[in-house]
């Protein structure tokens, strides 16, 4: 069974995307009796793959992009099994982009890793995270059954020079401290690095294909926080956000997905983890507003297998009422907050039109008045 983050889908035009949802709240993000109004735009465009992006101190964007892939094959080591191997890979084919506010991009790091897979799903910077001033990088398209047998999958630093340096070889710690429940037919043995976060000075890592979130020094150090293969087996956990001190963790589910298969899960500090919402379909970005509002978002729905132009970003307020904020998204993988309140979402994630044509959207916010009490 494929269960590969990625699913190789055929070519699609973009449409213009816009879409008001109306749900009256106990706690709402406008406050009082408003609604919700969202418009959805292209902020920037000319990305490879974009994956999980993140704002900097500097108020710049920083967008993880899976790359362009590579064409050279490792062997002398375990290597992913049919349908989704053997990949292919290069030392180089990925990077790391700056958006200004303006939209404008710009390779911030160049030359990382990228892979691809017999079924053309492209890996490389699986996403970002600062500390600090200093940002940081999980990468997910390296290692030797990726077609990368030099470089192991990896958290790296990236340096005032813009070069990199590694933190901790993640290839081998996954090699070291197997989950208890893997999947044979589905197994990476460098794993799946979807996602990454920092609090305060610790960084929070999501491997999707074995089912783990790792707490990583920036000294070199990692530990377990939970296995989510020991309780739920392989439900391929892709996302995670903190809030109150707990992690909520969102995933993919296996191929083909089951409608309304995927979940968020409750991580307490202790890795005590427990179903907190579900219903989802294919999660691949959870992020929290002001209000603790949770935002999930849905890479394809009403759909077995991902399907361009389903995607859509559903909000959960405290009192669990949802509504979809935004529909008709492209294949997304990634979401955050920026400091203007607005969200920013990778669109045309993967699939043939995400090389060269991937984009980050840009959904504002506004309430309208309904009864005579809205803010403008």
């Amino acid at each position: 069974m494929n269960t590969k983050i990625i699913f190789r889908v055929g070519a699609i035009l973009l449409s213009t995307l816009f879409f008001i949802s109306c749900k009256k709240e106990p706690r709402h993000f406008c406050d009082g009796n408003d609604k919700i109004v969202t418009t959805t735009k292209v902020f920037a465009t000319g990305l490879n793959n974009p994956r999980g992006l993140k704002f900097g101190p500097d108020g710049n964007l920083y967008v993880a992009e899976g790359g362009i892939g590579g064409t050279h094959s490792s062997t002398g080591c375990d290597q992913v099994i049919a349908p989704v191997g053997p990949y292919t890979g290069d030392v180089t084919g990925s990077r790391i982009s700056r958006i200004d506010q303006w939209g404008m991009r710009t390779t911030w790091v160049d030359n990382l890793p990228s892979s691809v897979n017999a079924m053309g799903d492209v890996s490389g910077v699986g996403d970002v995270a600062f500390i600090g001033n200093t940002l940081y990088a999980v990468i997910t398209g390296a290692g030797c059954s990726h077609g990368v047998p030099s470089i192991p999958n990896s958290v790296i630093r990236i340096n005032a020079n813009r070069t990199w340096t590694s933190v901790i070889d993640l290839s081998k710690y996954l090699r070291s401290h197997p989950v208890m429940n893997p999947e044979p037919d589905d197994f990476e043995p460098d794993g799946d690095w979807y996602s990454m976060i920092s609090s305060g000075d610790d960084l929070y890592a999501m491997e999707a294909n074995h089912g783990e979130l790792d707490k990583i020094s920036t000294n070199g150090t990692i530990k377990r926080i939970v296995d989510v293969s020991a309780t739920y087996g392989h439900v391929v956990p892709t996302v995670v956000a903190i809030r109150n001190n707990n992690f909520y963790i969102g995933n993919l589910d296996t191929f083909p997905a089951p409608h309304g298969g995927s979940s968020i899960y409750k991580v307490t500090p202790g890795g005590q983890i427990s179903v907190f919402a579900t219903g989802f379909n294919m999660i691949l970005g959870i992020a929290f507003d002001k209000a603790d509002g949770l935002y999930v978002l849905e890479n394809s729905t009403n759909s077995p297998f991902p399907n361009p132009g389903t995607g859509d970003i559903v909000r959960i307020d405290q009192a669990g009422n949802r509504q979809v904020i935004t529909s008709g998204l492209f294949l997304p993988t990634g979401m955050t907050f920026g400091p203007d309140g607005n969200l920013y979402v990778s669109n045309w994630g993967f699939g043939p039109p995400a090389l060269g044509g991937g984009q980050v959207l840009q959904i504002s916010f506004k309430c309208e008045e309904v009864s005579g009490y809205g803010k403008q």
